[in-house]
């Protein structure tokens, strides 16, 4: 008989745990217990991106996926980690990121519960809040400095390199390699006649999609004079999965951090390029005659998307304003034909959680983008540093691109707590390094530093 189980919204009744992937489990919960601080983000990251989320651990009728059972070791670590005195948990302290991250979380958990009122849900919330503020301050916590950015994007590198070899033998033989771990069905999806490769991810999208976010920091690592080659094979095996994958959103997020990356030489200008941006959405939308976003419609770049359904997401969320404004609503599959549905992270969170949780969320991109641009006005005429930043940048505007084809549900919401512990590693240290540099200039009176030294009260503030 099954089990009274915590199952809201469905799951299996039974542990589903494969002998491979409970052996792995002990180890990497071993590995990230017991290895200096600055290592355990490689079996994390590993064991994350490459076991899938349909392994999981049954236990009193709750749910404990391999991920969760993962953060919560590493949870178990971090808050035990010993510290110099005076040294913050989080690199840079805690951040309008962090803060905007956690209102988002818990505003998520929040109307969830209010909108199902039942037991069940409540502690299936708990869950996702678990996963998602345990998720990401892990990685807050291992990622601290310049040193831990290239650690975790070289363990990344590694993660593309084996899931594009994956991908391309799923092409080459229509079963997916991760499907006895849990990932989904044998046979490899298809669709207009193309096989869509899904590796360990749940759907081949976000599969695509971590690829495509990943190249920008892979460009960065591949700047430097000892990762080349490491950071070359995973830009190949980053742009396989976007090929395989055979999906637009991961092709427009892929072209939007390139192209991100190319922007380089108009970096001094963006104002005017972001004002340009602007005043061409709003010519568009005078001069149309459907909304500007029935322009989502016309995105088919691999001959059988379904660009029209998120077209018609963000078009029946705009009309069903009231609906949902408040905290959200559960009926939005009755809004129209395959409105179940939510392809699209913004409209995700706008029906699902309310206009507070949707700003929240906007609040994390606009914070993200914030930092990382005062943190490259601190940092003067330092190129090295100033790359640094705009390779995050360029990798921060691949998933906003990629918001728009896909809501964040499997492995692909662990890529996106990453970049944002790599933003706030990142900016902070290039404003102690600018003002460190001032400091000097303005000691020694060194004249070629006079310019990074005006910006010291800056970087203090």
């Amino acid at each position: 008989m099954e089990p009274t189980n915590i199952r809201f919204g469905g799951g299996v009744a039974d542990t589903v745990l494969h002998p491979a992937v409970a052996i792995a489990l002990c180890i990497t919960i071993l590995l990230v217990w017991s290895l200096p601080r600055k290592y355990v983000i490689i079996p994390w990251i590993l064991n994350v991106f490459l076991v899938p989320l349909g392994q999981v651990l049954v236990v009193g009728g709750i749910h404990f996926t391999v991920y969760r059972l993962v953060v919560l070791a590493g949870l178990v670590r971090v808050v035990t980690m010993k510290r110099s005195p005076g040294t913050p948990r989080l690199a840079g302290g805690f951040t309008g990121i962090d803060g905007a991250f956690s209102l988002f979380a818990v505003l998520t958990f929040v109307t969830f519960a209010l909108q199902w009122m039942e037991a069940q849900a409540l502690i299936r919330g708990l869950g996702t809040l678990l996963d998602a503020l345990g998720g990401f301050y892990v990685l807050r916590c291992l990622i601290r400095d310049k040193e831990g950015v290239k650690r975790a994007v070289t363990v990344l590198a590694v993660v593309a390199i084996i899931l594009g070899a994956c991908m391309v033998a799923e092409q080459i033989t229509d079963v997916n390699m991760f499907w006895a771990l849990g990932a989904g069905p044998a046979e490899a999806a298809v669709r207009g006649g193309k096989v869509r490769s899904t590796g360990s991810f749940e759907v081949y999208i976000t599969a695509g999609v971590f690829g495509a976010t990943l190249v920008p920091l892979l460009v960065w690592l591949w700047s430097g004079a000892k990762a080349r080659l490491r950071a070359l094979m995973g830009i190949v095996g980053a742009t396989v999965m976007v090929i395989t994958s055979t999906s637009s959103t991961p092709l427009l997020a892929y072209g939007a951090g390139v192209g991100g990356l190319c922007l380089w030489p108009l970096r001094r200008h963006m104002r005017g390029v972001r004002w340009c941006l602007a005043l061409l959405v709003v010519g568009a939308e005078l001069c149309m005659k459907a909304p500007v976003w029935a322009l989502i419609a016309r995105v088919d770049l691999t001959g059988s998307s379904s660009g029209y359904h998120r077209y018609m997401l963000v078009d029946q969320c705009v009309r069903h304003f009231a609906e949902w404004w408040l905290i959200g609503t559960k009926h939005y599959n009755e809004w129209g034909y395959d409105m179940w549905d939510l392809s699209n992270q913004y409209v995700a969170c706008a029906v699902t959680g309310g206009l507070a949780t949707l700003v929240a969320f906007l609040g994390i991109i606009s914070r993200s983008f914030g930092q990382l641009g005062r943190a490259r006005k601190r940092a003067g005429n330092d190129r090295k540093r100033d790359w640094y930043l705009w390779c995050i940048g360029a990798a921060l505007l691949s998933h906003v691109v990629a918001y728009f084809g896909v809501a964040y549900f499997d492995q692909m919401q662990a890529a996106w707590y990453a970049l944002l512990a790599i933003i706030c590693a990142a900016a902070p240290v290039a404003s102690r390094a600018a003002a460190s540099r001032g400091k000097k200039a303005l000691a020694t009176g060194d004249q070629s530093e006079s310019g990074e030294a005006s910006m010291v009260p800056a970087a203090g503030a």
